[in-house]
C-alpha cells in the first residue's frame, strides 16, 4: 500500500500511547499554569497549551505507519480486563529536582492501582513487538511547561522554589474510560495531536 506514492512501510508517525484529558480538567491547568505566571516566571517557560495537555503511557516515537494497526491491538489486549477508574491532580513539581528544573508537572493520583496495572500492561505489549520498556519508574504526571534553555542556575532555582511553594488549592479529576494511540506532528507552532485509535475499558459484570 501506498501513501502519495510513497510505501506506506516508508512513512513515519510520531506516536504514544496517552489518555486525553477532559475539557474541566484542561482547564483547570489553564488556572494553574496563569496562576504560576502571575508569580514572575511567565518567561522562563515554554507553556504547553492547556488543550493538547494529555497522560502519556508509553511514547514510541516515529514507527512506520504499517504497524500502527498491531500497535492499536496491543494497546487493546493490554486494556482488557481493567475497568474505568479515577485519577485526580495532586501537587506541583519539577523534573529533575525543584534546584534544577527543567520540566514544570501536576502529579496525577490514582488509588486503586488500575492507572500502574494499565501502563504496565501496555508496556509489556508493546515489548513484544520490539518497543523497549522504560528503564525509569512509571510517574504519572501532566506537563505545564518546559523551563527555557536560556534559564541561568539562578532563574532555575527562583523557578524551582515558586513552584514548590505554590498553593494550587484544590484540585480535581475525572473518571478515565478510554486510552488513545496518538500520532504527534511538530510544527513551529506547536505539536498537533490526532487520535488513530480509541480503547474503551469496560465495566466488568
Amino acid at each position: 500500500m501506498c501513501y502519495n506514492g510513497v510505501r506506506k512501510e516508508m512513512v513515519q508517525i510520531r506516536s504514544f500511547v496517552a489518555i486525553e484529558l477532559e475539557e474541566e480538567l484542561r482547564e483547570e491547568l489553564a488556572q494553574i499554569q496563569e496562576s504560576l505566571r502571575r508569580r514572575g516566571i511567565a518567561e522562563q517557560v515554554r507553556w504547553i497549551k492547556p488543550q493538547v495537555i494529555h497522560l502519556t503511557l508509553k511514547f514510541l516515537g516515529n514507527v512506520p505507519a504499517n504497524r500502527i494497526e498491531e500497535i492499536g491491538l496491543a494497546v487493546t489486549r493490554g486494556s482488557e480486563g481493567l475497568e474505568p477508574f479515577t485519577i485526580s491532580l495532586d501537587g506541583l513539581g519539577c523534573f529533575p529536582s525543584a534546584s534544577r528544573p527543567n520540566v514544570i508537572w501536576v502529579g496525577v493520583r490514582e488509588d486503586s492501582g488500575t492507572l500502574a496495572r494499565l501502563q504496565t500492561a501496555i508496556e509489556d505489549r508493546l515489548s513484544v513487538l520490539g518497543y523497549t520498556p522504560e528503564r525509569r519508574e512509571f510517574t504519572p504526571h501532566l506537563t505545564l511547561g518546559r523551563v527555557s534553555r536560556h534559564a541561568g542556575a539562578s532563574d532555575r532555582r527562583h523557578l524551582g522554589d515558586v513552584v514548590q511553594t505554590h498553593d494550587a488549592g484544590t484540585l480535581g479529576g475525572m473518571q478515565v474510560r478510554e486510552v488513545s494511540l496518538m500520532r504527534s506532528d511538530l510544527s513551529p507552532a506547536g505539536a498537533k495531536y490526532t487520535r488513530l485509535v480509541a480503547v474503551q475499558l469496560q465495566e466488568q459484570r
